[in-house]
């Protein structure tokens, strides 16, 4: 066995012959291991619990620029949710290195005006099957293994509870949603302001009341002052049901756009931030 100072005289002749055989790796006639090897896997797209605006979608070659309320967020379960500019979507969602694979599996039945009608199913199209993506930024696209279809998304910060005007998109009751009356017009709004006050629109009037916040309770306290026109009778119907609403404790939920208010009996609203 060596003695002690023999042992020490070893070590610079290990690290040596280590450093010798690295280098000798690096001279090789072939690339190391890394990018563009066979066999290589690029580390998956980090797009799990990330929020997206769509600003474009591309099929058949033909690009179509989004409406402004066009977005898409991606589960850590897998799960991808948005809104088409009109609908509500849902997807399941494989990530394998810079490729995913979007299965559509829900939509809901909400009538939508021409153009959004049309933009929406462009959408669908285009964000199915096998499609590589790419992140740089804040932007991120995904585009079909022929380059015919694809998505231009852009990263979408949260809202604030405070400040931010947050349009009514439908009714809750219990675990279900269900789409505003139709005709209703998609005026309905509201905006807690920093002072303590609510404003917005329940469908036809403007309003205005105090409202408090506590945890994750906020109080209207009611009734809510309003303006006194007369609209259509959807809107009217709309605006009942949230002046009703509108009065007392309701708890809510802030998840990234979307805000959910619902009183003690389980009725309530989902509102998405505007702009």
């Amino acid at each position: 066995m060596p003695k002690p100072r023999a042992l020490a005289a070893l070590v610079p002749l290990l690290l040596l012959a280590a450093s010798a055989t690295a280098c000798g790796t690096d001279r090789g006639p072939g690339p190391g291991p890394g990018a563009g090897q066979a066999g290589t896997v690029d580390p998956a797209l980090p797009v799990g619990g990330t929020h997206w605006s769509i600003k474009a979608v591309t099929v058949d070659g033909r690009r179509s620029t989004a409406p402004a309320d066009a977005r898409v967020e991606f589960k850590e379960d897998g799960r991808a949710q948005g809104n088409t500019g009109c609908n509500h979507f849902g997807a399941t969602v494989g990530v394998n290195g810079d490729t995913l694979t979007v299965t559509q599996n829900e939509i809901t039945a909400i009538g939508c005006p021409g153009d959004r009608e049309r933009f929406e199913k462009e959408l669908i199209t285009a964000f199915s099957g096998e499609l590589k993506g790419t992140i740089k930024g804040e932007r991120f696209t995904l585009a079909s293994a022929d380059g015919r279809n694809g998505l231009e998304l852009t990263s979408e910060p949260g809202a604030p509870l405070r400040g931010t005007t947050w349009k009514i998109d439908s009714l809750v009751s219990g675990t279900t949603a269900a789409s505003l009356p139709a005709g209703s017009g998609g005026k309905a709004r509201i905006v807690l302001g920093e002072d303590g006050r609510v404003t917005g629109n329940l469908g036809c009037n403007n309003f205005s009341a105090t409202a408090r916040v506590d945890g994750t309770t906020l109080t209207v306290e009611g009734p809510a002052a309003t303006t006194r026109m007369m609209c259509a009778s959807p809107e009217m119907e709309l605006e009942t049901k949230l002046y009703e609403l509108l009065d007392g404790p309701l708890t809510y939920r802030l998840d990234h756009r979307t805000l959910t208010l619902t009183d003690p009996s389980g009725e309530g609203l989902t509102a998405t931030a505007a702009g």
